[in-house]
């Protein structure tokens, strides 16, 4: 056998399994059609969840989140975190507080508007404060702005004075 029958017989092999082919090679190479099957509606109309909570649970709530956030922004205090760090807890804690002050009455509201402007202004010394030179002074009021917090406006002191 020469090397021209060899190769006669390795073309005719390999003509003989491309026209063939493997089926499972096509399968894997070939491109698949898309499903146009059942699509999504879109939504026309978006639906308002309103939230089913009574003004007690919404208080408490208020409150655990008035807590944390402010346990946040004394540890962040104490740990001389990031000014950006700083600033966020101190603006959700009086956010929270705003929040607490809408469920009261009006004479625990004034009350509350004192404190509210306490944190306040402990949010404005924080901003104030880039390099965090004073944040041992700004941890001290904080602590002393929680005790009083807890002490006048845990659920137990306001329960009552929820609307």
């Amino acid at each position: 056998m020469g090397s021209k029958s060899l190769f006669k017989a390795g073309v005719a092999v390999f003509l003989v399994l491309n026209l063939v082919g493997c089926e499972a090679f096509v399968r894997k190479f070939t491109r698949k059609k898309k499903d146009t099957g059942q699509k999504e509606e879109m939504v026309l109309a978006p639906v308002e969840y309103k939230p089913t909570m009574d003004h007690v649970q919404l208080y408490k709530q208020h409150f655990l989140f008035w807590k944390s956030w402010h346990d946040e922004l004394i540890n962040a205090l104490l740990m001389n975190s990031s000014q950006k760090k700083r600033i966020d807890c101190a603006g959700q804690a009086v956010k929270n507080l705003i929040n607490m002050r809408g469920l009261l009455a009006p004479d625990k509201q004034a009350l509350l508007d004192k404190y509210l402007t306490r944190m306040a202004d402990l949010q404005d010394l924080i901003k104030g404060d880039i390099y965090g030179r004073n944040n041992a002074t700004y941890r001290q009021k904080a602590d002393v702005l929680k005790m009083d917090i807890l002490r006048y406006f845990s659920f137990n002191k306001v329960e009552k004075s929820i609307i």
